[in-house]
């Protein structure tokens, strides 16, 4: 039974990447016969090079997702070095849940109305200097947004990355013993920083090797957030290949799919790249690591105090925003409030959440499923997908993969655009879904199940009663993260769905590029608020678990176990 189930995860979410990539790689060769398109040629290349910028494109999306991963990666280690093991530890995990529930979307609009030109940081900067709002010298303060060197585009990825590759970490420092290393490090002279940097952080950087690469690959490809803050002329690589695919010119379809792979070509070198990087730091020029006892402590305390602020003003910013009836630049507070347009809006947006809350959480409840039997048959029959497999979702281009398998969808029925949009959604959720269950998983103890098994349960019932309320805490979390990814996902909706599926990512997209801010910032604030829901609930089960477990070890609740009376022959 478990073998049969393995075969439907691999059906599900590793196989569909093979009509994905072949898909999109026929079609760029000019081969589509739905269109009338039946020679191969490579014509697509040629219009995708032709294109004026097409490598300033290029160039940008190069240098944004390196610059934008390796600052974020810098910001992580900086947040370890200062905090981890000490009491200011405990508070950044308790922010970390929040900090992962905002997906990038909302993210990308609270920064959006923080920085534009007309943005809260500007209207301070007025207020506090007395600047102009005319002036060439504001405008030149506002260049975080849609400007056309990006710098906006990698400063926003590389703090909303930060949480991510915090709680990566974490499994990571538990295995390596910090403790004993700085114990060690200080017999010999070094300091803490010292330490961190000579000891701890080659070590971690490598293990670190998977959410690294997904980060980087995120970054590359990201088109949602790019529309709202990257550069528009010429825009991201990843935008420019999206908006290909959007030409009502059919005959032009080739174009967008050679686009699509030279972005996988793109999301492959940068992977090569990271990997050199990374044997660079590690082992290839090691001289660094015994030369000397330099080594800076970084404010990674106040870093993440800024992250944590940042995040934190955007919600209420946006809260007013709604409200706001009349705003002028460059006042501090909006002169009129009104209700009307959550009035408006209202009867459209319950549609839209309920869809997007029913999407999120089948699809979430399937990841979960698929990923528990993943690593149940890991434990069982000690072989498995090798990780780099799993994880292919996460690091390559969703657009090198979805007009593949959109065209494999015609196949079946295309028609059943919500079947489609929820089995992308579980594609590209379990390899998370899976990886937050990787740790607690690998450090339970199989002695306890062991020790069920030879007092007569049978395996599914030592797997209920002593597995999984053990490891409760980590599957709702894990599959809270399933919810967050589903609800976050913009390109597979619109692609699968082929536009009759609205989300509220897909609206908040849809409504941050030119539309009223008010609006705009009603789809953000309800795109923020469902997941951190769903967080809440697994932090709040987790807590409450511990508690249970508290209490029955100390026998002020009754055990069932415990409790039942023995059987008499």
């Amino acid at each position: 039974m478990l073998r049969a189930l393995y075969l439907v995860i691999i059906a599900v979410c590793i196989l569909p990447t093979i009509p994905g990539l072949l898909g999109v790689a026929v079609s760029a060769l000019g081969y589509i016969p739905p269109i009338g398109q039946h020679q191969f040629s490579l014509d697509g290349f040629n219009a995708v090079f032709e294109w004026q910028g097409v490598w300033t494109s290029i160039g940008l999306t190069f240098y944004s997702a390196i610059f934008s991963s390796y600052l974020a990666c810098l910001i992580c280690f900086a947040i370890l070095q200062a905090s981890w093991g000490k009491p200011f530890w405990h508070k950044i995990e308790m922010s970390l849940s929040p900090l992962l529930a905002m997906p990038h979307v909302a993210f990308a609009i609270g920064f959006a109305f923080l920085f534009a030109p007309t943005g809260m940081g500007i209207r301070v900067l007025h207020q506090m200097f007395g600047y102009d709002p005319n002036a060439q010298t504001v405008n030149d303060l506002a260049l975080l947004i849609k400007d056309p060197y990006a710098l906006g585009l990698i400063v926003m990825l590389a703090i909303k990355e930060v949480p991510f590759l915090l709680l990566m970490s974490i499994p990571i420092l538990s295995q390596l013993k910090v403790d004993k290393i700085e114990k060690v490090s200080h017999s010999m002279g070094y300091s803490s920083a010292q330490a961190w940097w000579k000891c701890i952080f080659p070590q971690w950087l490598a293990k670190l090797r998977f959410p690294m690469l997904a980060v980087l690959a995120y970054s590359l490809s990201v088109v949602d957030v790019a529309l709202i803050i990257g550069p528009t002329n010429p825009p991201i690589f990843a935008v420019l290949v999206w908006q290909w695919f959007n030409d009502p010119d059919l005959s032009l379809l080739p174009r967008a799919a050679a686009g699509a792979v030279i972005l996988f070509v793109m999301a492959s070198v940068l992977i090569g790249i990271a990997r050199i990087i990374e044997w660079s730091i590690t082992k290839g020029f090691k001289h660094w690591q015994y030369s000397g006892r330099h080594g800076a402590r970084l404010p990674g305390k106040s870093l993440f105090s800024m992250i944590a602020l940042l995040s934190l003003i955007m919600i209420p910013l946006m809260i007013v925003w709604s409200f706001a009836q009349r705003w002028r630049f460059p006042d501090l507070s909006p002169s009129q409030y009104s209700l009307r347009f959550w009035q408006y809006e209202w009867h459209t947006i319950l549609g839209t959440l309920e869809q997007s809350m029913l999407i999120a959480i089948i699809c979430a409840s399937v990841a979960l499923a698929l990923a528990l039997i993943a690593h149940e048959y890991r434990l069982r029959y000690r072989r498995q997908i090798p990780g780099y497999i799993i994880a292919i979702p996460m690091l390559i281009p969703q657009l090198s993969v979805l007009f593949g398998m959109q065209v494999a969808t015609l196949y079946f029925d295309n028609n059943a655009y919500l079947l489609w949009v929820c089995w992308a959604h579980i594609f590209f959720a379990f390899p998370f879904v899976y990886l937050s269950l990787d740790g607690p998983w690998r450090s339970y103890d199989n002695g306890l199940t062991r020790v069920a098994l030879s007092l007569g349960k049978t395996p599914l019932q030592a797997w209920l009663k002593i597995k999984l309320p053990i490891l409760l805490p980590a599957v709702a979390f894990a599959w809270a993260v399933g919810i967050s990814v589903s609800l976050a996902q913009y390109l597979p909706t619109l692609v699968l769905g082929a536009g009759r599926i609205t989300t509220i990512t897909t609206e908040a997209v849809a409504l941050s590029s030119g539309f009223d801010r008010r609006v705009t910032a009603i789809y953000a604030i309800w795109q923020a608020l469902l997941p951190l829901m769903f967080f809440s609930f697994a932090i709040l089960l987790s807590r409450l678990h511990v508690k249970y477990r508290r209490l029955t070890m100390k026998g002020l609740l009754p055990n069932e176990s415990l409790s039942r009376k023995p059987r008499h022959p």
